[in-house]
């Protein structure tokens, strides 16, 4: 069934984001503000509102009374945790169209190269209160949404998110490395691709899609490891020196792709279950990823904004090696 359009006489859409202070759903926030939307934040007040919105504060777990009895136009939910908060906030909003962003985590690993939205997901239930796993949790809470909206929910699979915002800390990581200088341990081959969506682009998809899954990264070999250092490189100003070093001497010397060097995952079933999905689906429907050179300068200048050091998500752990930790690896692995 297609999403039913407001007409203009009825005034602007109504956003509600769950959330909606921080990397993703702050982007949603902005993007809903820069359509004219009215937009109304819901959560727990620890950051400071995006201007121009109607902030409402509470902890969701604990109710959504301050939301009845409106109606919504559109719904967007970032949730990571327990199934059971969106089932019951899902049950309890009114809204035309209930957008949960959610993850390429929810499919069996791993996928082969070129999988779809068809793939199989984890076993998962829209009651779980508990979470202990962050596929079952985003699965479940896909179940969720479709148990309460049906064919008026989307569900918005996200690969790698890099932008402005992150808190995470994979973009930022290269950034800060590069502008240092010096030596640079790198994982090669220079040439390895990666797919990614920046979250603004996420956003723009996400509030316009029409119901259904997809998987929302960019298009398979389309950037590079290499690409993205280089525009590093220029972003920031560094003058280093990249060491590409060979993955299984990476591998070997225990360094943990994804953590330690934060994007990378070596050849093999994790890089083609992360970073070789088909996006098809997402593209005929107007899915468009803007360059990685702009997601990689605008990133650096809002680091620079906030005064270097970006916000860390205090239920993730911090990423990247020590420098002392990539000086004992460039010694003992890069052919001298």
């Amino acid at each position: 069934m297609a999403v039913v359009t407001k007409l203009l006489f009825d005034g602007p859409m109504k956003l509600l984001v769950l959330g909606g202070s921080e990397f993703v759903g702050r982007a949603l926030v902005e993007e809903g503000l820069a359509r004219g939307w009215e937009v109304t934040t819901f959560n727990r007040g620890t950051h400071p509102p995006v201007e121009g919105v109607e902030a409402l504060t509470g902890d969701r777990r604990e109710g959504l009374d301050r939301l009845d009895p409106r109606e919504w136009d559109v719904v967007a939910d970032t949730w990571s945790w327990q199934p059971s908060v969106v089932r019951d906030s899902a049950r309890f909003i009114h809204t035309d169209r209930y957008v949960y962003v959610s993850s390429r985590s929810v499919y069996t690993w791993p996928r082969p190269p070129g999988s779809t939205e068809s793939s199989p997901t984890v076993d998962a239930s829209p009651d779980e209160e508990v979470f202990d796993d962050y596929a079952r949790a985003k699965r479940g809470a896909e179940l969720a949404a479709l148990d309460a909206f049906g064919d008026r929910a989307v569900l918005a699979r996200a690969g790698l998110i890099l932008g402005p915002g992150e808190n995470i800390g994979r973009l930022p990581y290269w950034l800060d490395r590069v502008a240092r200088g010096g030596e640079i341990l790198a994982p090669g081959p220079a040439d390895q691709t990666f797919q990614y969506v920046d979250a603004r682009d996420l956003a723009a998809f996400a509030l316009s899609a029409q119901p259904g899954e997809y998987n929302i990264v960019s298009e398979p070999n389309r950037t590079t490891l290499g690409g993205l250092l280089e525009l590093a490189r220029v972003a920031t100003g560094g003058d280093g020196v990249i060491h590409w070093a060979d993955p299984d001497a990476l591998l070997a010397a225990a360094v943990e792709p994804w953590m330690d060097l934060p994007i990378w995952l070596p050849a093999g079933e994790d890089h083609e279950t992360m970073h070789e999905a088909d996006v098809s689906k997402a593209v005929a429907a107007g899915l468009s990823i803007r360059p990685l050179q702009e997601t990689v300068t605008d990133t650096w200048a809002w680091l620079q904004s906030i005064g270097g050091v970006a916000p860390q998500r205090p239920d993730r752990p911090p990423l990247g090696l020590s420098p002392e930790r990539e000086r004992e690896l460039i010694t003992a692995i890069i052919p001298i």
